[in-house]
């Protein structure tokens, strides 16, 4: 061990002074191998082409490898510029499971990647005159040429550029050759740790010189729009028009189609990403990390599937996926990692088809659906008849999981549904999507009927109590119901530091203050699907997402139309103490009479 510890330093110093004499030249040459015909690369290591020419001679003073592999360091490592990924991990059968002992040499005129155990995994598969002064060149544009001659004809075999995986480097192009028919693609990596060709892709619509966003290589979902020669910009790209950072050019002939781009300061570092998100993003080296400059599509939720099977995207949530009620992730591990393409499982089966016994958890009950109201529906439904009988139509199908109610049409869906959304609720798009369900992950109308019951027998002298505990003394010496007064205060935009103790001072944060009063509100809302999720709880009191101005509960309404039913009583001194207890249970008694009437109007 010792013994090979001492080779790889040796060889990792011979390379280091290789790299010294020629900064920017030829880093790997075909005639310089050891006795057993082995690369002086004996390791791949990570790389980012900018900072190779500015930092490389710093960085290779401690780790010599650092300029080395940038086509095949994304088998391992989370890097930035990665060419020809697609090709090696294309190879489900063979791979680098030990980067420390896989080699990446010159042999018989290719480039070629070979594993630990010294099988090819990789490579150029060019063809070449065989001489022995076969070179490759890291070039200062990032782009890794394989060529062959002396230094004064030199020969271009292969070239980075022409195949590239998830990255567009300035300089390079992707575009279609009218004469191998082929086109270029930026692929995702499969998730943020597996450079494996993933979902998303962008390539060249030929038929209106537009660019798309593709999921699994057959759903577009999202369009540049042609190219505008006039403007120099593609039409649904506005971004372009801040073109002091980039030039850009389009240029169509009878061998090829290609768009490219250039930046205008040559100390500005940027990139062009096909991310894990199913976005398109231009980034920009700022320093001390990547600054996004412009992505698309804009929102989230508009990248087709992001959530997966049975997910639900909503854009005022983070994380922006979450799977259906009755549903968990498929790979939780995938999902912390936020891939969330993996999508969701059943908690518990359906009921089977055909006998109406039950697969797990049904209790001999029929399935059940589950409500999702103000949503966005998935695409691959199929028209069902009547709205009369959807429910019963998607029920005696044993593929039904979803049905949804458009007009007089019955919409169903076969099999796992994506792209759901949920839409806010005063977005008037929004659709109620009901969702099959086994009957054991839907409340029991009948249990809980009988538990209401109980409680409201045990709640009577409750309540009574509770409307005692609950009345405010305010500064004016009125005794006000709290709830029905916080809710007054923060819809009508009033005082709301008038909430707290007096003891406080008035001394907190209003912004905070209005937080927790508004997301109470939300709370106990009549209809619980408005109520929010703990999780949402917890992200609207830290501030990551806005909470809106809730409507008034109905429960608390007859509160807030009868101001004269806030104010139990006035108390002028102390000696009316009797008096007052006497007026609060009238007034609660008025209360709930009122709430009654109403109820049984609405």
């Amino acid at each position: 061990m010792a013994g090979e510890k001492r080779e790889k330093d040796s060889q990792n110093g011979r390379m280091a002074d290789l790299l010294r004499e020629n900064r920017r030249g030829s880093f790997l040459h075909e005639e310089e191998k050891d006795g057993e015909g082995e690369s002086l690369v004996s390791s791949l290591s990570w790389l980012w082409f900018h900072m190779m020419r500015k930092y490389a001679m710093d960085m290779m003073k401690d780790n010599p490898r650092f300029m080395l592999a940038v086509l095949f360091l994304c088998l391992f490592l989370k890097t930035h510029i990665c060419h020809g990924a697609d090709r090696i991990s294309g190879n489900q059968t063979l791979t680098v499971s030990d980067r420390f002992s896989s080699v990446l040499r010159i042999s018989d005129g290719n480039l070629v990647l070979f594993n630990e155990s010294q099988i090819q995994i990789w490579s150029t598969n060019v063809s070449s005159s065989g001489s022995s002064s076969v070179q490759a060149v890291l070039e200062d544009n990032g782009n890794l040429v394989l060529k062959e001659g002396s230094n004064n004809s030199r020969r271009i075999l292969w070239e980075s550029f022409d195949h590239p995986a998830h990255t567009w480097l300035p300089g390079s192009k992707l575009g279609y050759n009218n004469i191998t028919k082929k086109n270029q693609r930026l692929i995702s990596w499969r998730t943020s740790e597996d450079p494996a060709p993933g979902l998303f892709s962008l390539e060249l619509d030929t038929s209106d010189n537009s660019y798309k966003i593709l999921w699994n290589g057959s759903v577009q979902y999202w369009t540049s729009g042609p190219w505008n020669e006039n403007t120099k910009i593609f039409d649904r790209v506005p971004e372009m028009r801040l073109n002091y950072i980039y030039d850009f050019h389009f240029v169509s002939n009878n061998t090829e189609k290609y768009f490219t781009y250039s930046v205008k300061d040559n100390s500005t570092t940027s990139r062009f990403l096909m991310d894990v998100s199913g976005q398109i993003k231009q980034q920009n080296w700022l320093g001390n990390g990547w600054n996004l400059f412009w992505s698309q599509p804009r929102q989230q939720c508009e990248v087709y599937a992001y959530c997966g099977a049975y997910g639900n995207c909503n854009e005022e949530s983070l994380p922006f996926c979450n799977c259906v009620t009755g549903f968990e992730p498929k790979s939780q591990s995938n999902w912390d990692i936020e891939d969330y393409s993996v999508g969701c499982r059943r908690k518990t089966p359906l009921q089977s088809c055909g006998n109406n016994s039950t697969s797990g958890g049904g209790n001999g009950e029929r399935d059940k659906f589950l409500q999702l109201t103000s949503m966005s529906l998935p695409n691959q439904s199929l028209s069902a008849g009547s709205a009369a009988q959807c429910e019963s139509t998607c029920l005696n199908n044993c593929s039904c999981t979803a049905y949804s109610l458009d007009d007089n049409d019955c919409l169903i869906w076969i099999g796992d549904f994506l792209d759901l959304e949920q839409l806010s609720e005063d977005d008037r798009t929004g659709k109620t999507f009901h969702v099959r369900l086994a009957a054991s992950e839907l409340p029991n109308p009948k249990k809980k009927n009988g538990v209401v019951i109980g409680v409201a027998v045990g709640s009577a002298v409750g309540i009574s109590v509770f409307l005692c505990l609950i009345v405010f003394q305010s500064e004016d010496g009125k005794v006000k119901f709290f709830p029905t007064w916080a809710a007054s205060v923060i819809i009508d935009g009033g005082d709301v530091l008038s909430l707290l103790d007096p003891s406080l001072e008035r001394n907190a944060d209003v912004e905070e203050i209005t937080r927790v009063c508004r997301v109470a509100c939300w709370c106990i809302q009549d209809d619980e699907n408005r109520r929010p999720t703990m999780g949402q709880i917890v992200q609207i009191l830290e501030g990551v997402i806005d909470v809106n101005l809730p409507p008034v509960p109905r429960s608390l309404q007859v509160f807030v139309d009868d101001q004269e039913n806030v104010i139990f009583y006035t108390e002028s001194s102390s000696s009316q103490s009797s008096q007052t207890r006497s007026n609060t249970s009238t007034a609660s008694s008025q209360a709930k009479s009122t709430t009654s009437s109403k109820n049984s109007l609405s």
